[in-house]
C-alpha cells in the first residue's frame, strides 16, 4: 500500500487507529473455543465490528507462531479477511544478516501479503535493506519503544546524543518516507516532539495507548504532521473490551470511541 493510499484512508475515516490483533487463545470468550478455528473466529468478529473505524490492523505474529502450524493458518486466514484498503502490519520484529532478512522479507511480503513488517535494526543496514526492496511495502523500524527495558540501550548517550536518536537519523537515510516508518512508544511523552523534529515526514507506528498508559491527546499534539503521519495502535483496549458474548459489539464501541477522539485532532 502506498503512502497516498494510507493518507486517503486516514482522511476518509478521520482516524489514525490501528487495531492490534494480539489474539491470545487463553483470553478469547469461552463460547468461541467450540469453533474449528477459535482464533480466526474471534478475529473475524473483531474485524467486522471495527473496520469502519480503523485504518490499520497489526498482527503480532508471536501470538500465532506459539500455536504452531494451526497458528500460521489462523494468521493467514485473518490477513486474507482484512479488507484490502486497510493497511496491514506483521508485527514480527525481524532483522538478521542480509540473506536471512531477505527470506524474512519474502515470508511476509510474498508468502503472506502484508503491507509492512516491523524490524529490529540492531544488526545494521544490511539487516534492514532487504525489506525496502519491495514496491508498495514498508519496513517499520524500532525507534524508541514503550517497554521498561528500553532504558537499557535506547537512552544511552553515544556521540553526544541518545542512541535512539542516532537510530532514527541513520535509518532515515536508508530509505524514504515512502517505505520506512518508525515505532515510537506513546508512553515516552517527553520524546514524542523530539522524534517528530528528527523525522518530520515519516509515519510513526505508536503503541502504548490505553493499557500501557499513553493517551491519544498527548500523541496527537506532539506527532501529527500535514499528512497525519501516525498510526496509533490499540490492542487490549479494543479487542478485549468485553470477555462475554458481546465481545465484538464492545470492541466496535471502543474502536468508535478512539476514532471520535482522533477525529477531533485531524
Amino acid at each position: 500500500m502506498t503512502r497516498s493510499e494510507i493518507i486517503q484512508q486516514i482522511r476518509s475515516k478521520k482516524s489514525v487507529l490501528c487495531v492490534g490483533l494480539d489474539t491470545d487463545l487463553s483470553k478469547i470468550p469461552a463460547h468461541l473455543l467450540q469453533e474449528e478455528d477459535p482464533v480466526f473466529a474471534f478475529n473475524k468478529a473483531i474485524i467486522d465490528a471495527t473496520k469502519d473505524f480503523t485504518v490499520s490492523y497489526k498482527i503480532n505474529t508471536a501470538f500465532y507462531e506459539a500455536n504452531g502450524l494451526k497458528g500460521w493458518q489462523s494468521m493467514e486466514k485473518t490477513l486474507n479477511y482484512i479488507p484490502k484498503d486497510i493497511f496491514t502490519i506483521a508485527d514480527a520484529k525481524r532483522g538478521d544478516i542480509g540473506n536471512t532478512s531477505t527470506q524474512y522479507a519474502n515470508t511476509f511480503f510474498k508468502a503472506f501479503d502484508f503491507d509492512s513488517v516491523t524490524i529490529a535494526p540492531y544488526m545494521g543496514k544490511d539487516s534492514v535493506a532487504p525489506f525496502l526492496e519491495f514496491e508498495g511495502k514498508w519496513g517499520i523500524v524500532l525507534g524508541i519503544t514503550s517497554n521498561e527495558g528500553s532504558n537499557d540501550f535506547q537512552q544511552l548517550i553515544a556521540n553526544g546524543k541518545p542512541l535512539y536518536e542516532q537510530v532514527l537519523t541513520t535509518v532515515s537515510s536508508w530509505g524514504t518516507p515512502e517505505n520506512i516508518m518508525f515505532v515510537v512508544g506513546a508512553t515516552r511523552k517527553e520524546q514524542l516532539a523530539r522524534v517528530r523534529e528528527l523525522c518530520p515526514d515519516h509515519f510513526f507506528l505508536i503503541p502504548g495507548v490505553g493499557a500501557q498508559g499513553g493517551d491519544v491527546q498527548t500523541v496527537c499534539e506532539n506527532t501529527l504532521n500535514k499528512d497525519a503521519g501516525i498510526l496509533i495502535n490499540v490492542s487490549r483496549g479494543v479487542i478485549y473490551a468485553s470477555s462475554g458474548e458481546d465481545f465484538a459489539e464492545a470492541a466496535g464501541k471502543a474502536a468508535q470511541m478512539y476514532q471520535q477522539e482522533m477525529a477531533s485532532f485531524l
